[in-house]
């Protein structure tokens, strides 16, 4: 599964940048009067000894031990105490729409043809887990749980983590920050990731199972 994944990830990484809306997205710093400079390699050296020399001088500027011990304490309160009750909350909701209303199964409804042309058992079950990822992660696993085929539930585990955009957690990041996406945005980048990943996991989980 894991290989699979990571499969999924390059090749998402390598077509999803070069389509809308993240093609044009604009090639520049967050910070104002950023430049490229510390990027250009010097003459002389390689890729390799002049990323090994600036690792060094990173490391050289790296904090304490008991600095690091105290930053790192401070991010796992930050996220515990501002990030996990919004996890929680996104996730129960979204829980609670897909067991007691039908949104999730008119949402999944157009991947149906898509499923059983990529001859996946369950189609009908299976697309219902599709769309209920964009609210959480481990909702289409819950969800899928009962599914009798392996190889079904095989492609929704692998496909919930390869969709990669969640609002429970990294979507809702990424709208905290100033990374110029919008909500809608979001929702392209998750449907291309998903459209992409699944006839890859279709591939491994036929040749699997």
């Amino acid at each position: 599964m894991i290989g699979v994944v990571a499969l999924c990830g390059i090749v998402c990484a390598l077509i999803v940048p070069r389509l809308l809306p993240l093609s044009r997205i604009e090639d520049t710093y967050t910070i104002e009067n950023s430049d490229r400079d510390h990027e250009t390699i010097p003459e002389g050296k390689t890729l390799f000894t002049h990323s090994l020399h600036k690792a060094v001088q990173k490391a050289d500027k790296s904090p304490s031990f008991l600095t690091f011990l105290r930053d790192g304490l401070k991010n796992i309160l930050d996220m515990w105490i501002g990030i996990l009750p919004v996890v929680m909350a996104i996730g129960t909701m979204g829980l609670i729409v897909a067991e007691e209303t039908p949104v999730f199964d008119y949402l999944g409804m157009p991947f149906i043809p898509f499923l059983e042309l990529l001859n996946i058992p369950f189609a009908a079950e299976m697309s219902k887990t599709i769309m209920v990822g964009f609210a959480d992660m481990f909702l289409p696993a819950i969800i899928g749980s009962s599914i009798e085929s392996e190889l079904t539930r095989f492609v929704i585990a692998c496909l919930s983590v390869s969709q990669l955009i969640y609002m429970s957690e990294v979507g809702g990041l990424i709208l905290g920050t100033k990374i110029p996406v919008s909500f809608f945005q979001l929702l392209v980048i998750f449907l291309l990731r998903t459209i992409i990943s699944l006839p890859i996991i279709a591939l491994c989980a036929h040749m699997i199972f």
